[in-house]
């Protein structure tokens, strides 16, 4: 059993569906506190062939909440706005009518919670993929809220006795090779390769959401583009 633990991220990028592509079983991390200005309620598009910033506006969102806690500040004023957007931004590229039906399919969920609605996401592009991983979310199975960082992590995965434990690179400094195996589990680093894709000219823009993705290339062409990283 292969599993990874990752906070809820709003539409995001390809090495998180990676992560997810590469284990049986995801865990929703949603019972920890919500940190500002990073990647659960924000993300790049491209705007005008330029990498922009949006958010998702959010009631009281103070770090001593947990995620799974937090609600979306009017989210249909948001909703409108922000497929508006898209539409403008994308509507010469080439997979734009099955990708902009699929967001609109995301920006359909009755769920106000920030983390409800980024699983949310996160499944129906799955669906779409015809990615078969197993989601969970933390909160609903491990009662494990008294542990912190990698003792907890290391309790999930002795829960769901799993024999490989996968991150991305940014928790490299977080997690114990030794430690994990100790106690039987192999530790990965996933590192996404550096490919590219055409955009709207020759000119390529990194590091944008899932969202930008798919709207340049075709459902097999995305599947081909899961597979390509190193483990570490």
């Amino acid at each position: 059993m292969k599993i990874a633990v990752m906070q809820p991220y709003l539409f995001p990028y390809i090495g998180y569906f990676q992560l997810i592509n590469a284990v049986d079983k995801f865990v929703i991390y949603d019972d920890v506190n919500f940190i500002n200005k990073g990647w659960i309620n924000r993300n790049h598009i491209l705007v005008n062939n330029e990498k922009h910033l949006f958010t998702l506006p959010l009631k009281k969102s103070g770090q001593n909440k947990l995620i799974k806690d937090i609600e979306i500040h009017d989210p249909e004023e948001w909703k409108i706005k922000f497929l508006k957007t898209i539409e403008t931004s994308y509507k010469h590229s080439e997979y734009f009518k099955n990708t902009f039906e699929m967001i609109s399919d995301i920006l359909n969920s009755v769920d106000n919670t920030i983390s409800g609605f980024n699983v949310y996401c996160l499944k129906i592009v799955m669906k779409y993929l015809d990615l078969r991983t197993e989601i969970v979310e933390s909160s609903e199975v491990y009662c494990n809220s008294d542990l912190r960082s990698q003792e907890r992590i290391l309790d999930i995965c002795s829960k769901e006795n799993a024999t490989g434990y996968f991150n991305l690179p940014g928790g490299a400094d977080l997690y114990s090779h030794e430690i994990f195996n100790s106690k039987g589990i192999t530790l990965k680093f996933l590192m996404p390769d550096n490919f590219t894709y055409r955009q709207f000219d020759d000119n390529f823009t990194d590091s944008l959401s899932i969202i930008d993705v798919l709207m340049f290339n075709s459902k097999e062409r995305v599947r081909e583009l899961l597979n390509k990283y190193v483990l570490s």
